[in-house]
């Protein structure tokens, strides 16, 4: 069991966590990793973003994880929220297209647009 003063702790730790989230500046990469993700292959996809963020030492640029997007049709999905922009949504990605987007998108602001999900079929 834990104290009342190691709770408050713990509280103090998380509240501070959520607000960084919430303050965070600068580009987000979301991979969704539900089931249907992880399965389509979405974790390679996302060490790949993370192997090109920290090879890159990108400052500014956070890979994080989500639960289910909604659209397993295009699984590995990829949610990109850079500031001041729409966000842009990759679908059926691969480690290469993940590159890809990198250096495109991320690194030189061009959307991949044969990657979104405005020109994929099913």
């Amino acid at each position: 069991m834990k104290s009342l003063k190691d709770l408050e702790a713990i509280r103090q730790r998380t509240l501070q966590d959520v607000g960084i989230r919430n303050d965070r500046k600068g580009t987000r990469i979301v991979i969704g990793m539900a089931t249907c993700g992880i399965a389509a292959g979405a974790r390679p996809v996302m060490m790949k973003f993370v192997e090109e963020v920290a090879n890159r030492k990108l400052q500014d640029v956070a890979v994080s994880q989500t639960g289910c997007i909604g659209m397993c049709e295009f699984e590995p999905l990829v949610e990109i929220y850079a500031p001041g922009q729409e966000k842009v949504t990759y679908v059926k990605m691969t480690p290469e297209k993940a590159a890809r987007v990198m250096s495109d998108h991320i690194v030189n602001g061009q959307v991949v647009g044969e990657y979104t999900i405005g020109s994929v079929k099913k």
